[in-house]
């Protein structure tokens, strides 16, 4: 008998039972487990803070739940739940969409997800503030990650004193070590699969020298959590040739934001002085 008196299907019981077996939950996640068992019908309409606030856990909780099940974020949760509750099939919205356009959705489904997560700023807003006070700033990305290590760090730039991208593997031991040694507090690293055995290795040598460690990976399951003091998980899309890292270049935006917020006078004053430069130099095309 579910609560509120409503008689469940045993089959419908099976099927929640199904995906939470063979998973690592941690306490807060199987408190939301628990609540979504016996409260199905309602938890399919609600919103993951809604749902925080009801298990008696943190939203941040709810999203870390979603992606141990395997979801991109707890909207792909909510939508593969409804048919268990309904009966229907998955809901298709306008035509029947091509291979491209499903690509697209996939990316779209993802944002979604982080919009949902940025619900509760509180992560964001601690990160940046650790992040902002760090100087220098090492910012880590390998292989694949580069490229969203080197569209974060360029902007940072422009805000923050001291930002060092590091992404050659082999010399990336010797610059933590320089970036500790001027006065790092903290290393933010991106690591998206395939996660290279220098990124896991790199979060070993960051924690070593003294260093805490923001990173930005897909899955709360990730292999180097563990090296994270704060994790900051985003779905990526698989469905193109190669993974769409849409969701995490805007997550890393929403990084520097809170960034520049910590210390708005700070980058005001080096944004200031960036554009009377730009403009004396000429480096960019008149508007």
């Amino acid at each position: 008998m579910a609560a509120g008196g409503q008689t469940r299907a045993p089959e419908l019981d099976e099927d929640l039972l199904a995906m939470f077996r063979g998973r690592h939950l941690s306490p807060a996640q199987r408190r939301i487990a628990q609540y979504l068992l016996d409260h199905l019908r309602e938890v399919v309409f609600l919103s993951s803070v809604e749902l925080a606030e009801r298990a008696g856990v943190s939203q941040p909780s709810v999203t870390r739940f979603a992606t141990a099940l395997g979801f991109s974020g707890y909207p792909d949760l909510r939508r593969a739940l409804r048919p268990l509750v309904t009966g229907d099939e998955p809901v298709r919205h306008g035509p029947e969409r091509n291979d491209f356009q499903a690509a697209v959705d996939a990316d779209l489904h993802g944002l979604e997800a982080l919009r949902e997560q940025a619900g509760d700023p509180a992560v964001l807003n601690r990160v940046g503030r650790a992040l902002a006070g760090s100087v220098p700033l090492p910012v880590l990305g390998l292989r694949v990650s580069a490229a969203v290590a080197q569209s974060f760090g360029y902007r940072a730039q422009r805000v923050h004193p001291d930002v060092r991208i590091l992404t050659d593997g082999d010399v990336v031991p010797d610059e933590l070590l320089r970036a500790r040694q001027s006065g790092a507090s903290w290393l933010l690293a991106f690591v998206l699969p395939r996660y290279p055995v220098a990124a896991a290795d790199a979060l070993t040598c960051a924690r070593r020298l003294g260093l805490r460690c923001a990173v930005v990976t897909d899955r709360a399951l990730a292999p180097f959590a563990r090296s994270a003091d704060e994790l900051l998980t985003c779905g990526i899309n698989d469905r193109f040739v190669f993974d769409s890292h849409a969701a995490p270049l805007v997550l890393s935006m929403l990084l520097l934001k809170a960034l520049v917020d910590a210390e708005p006078e700070r980058a005001q004053r080096r944004l200031e002085e960036y554009e009377r430069l730009t403009r004396a130099s000429g480096v960019f095309l008149p508007e």
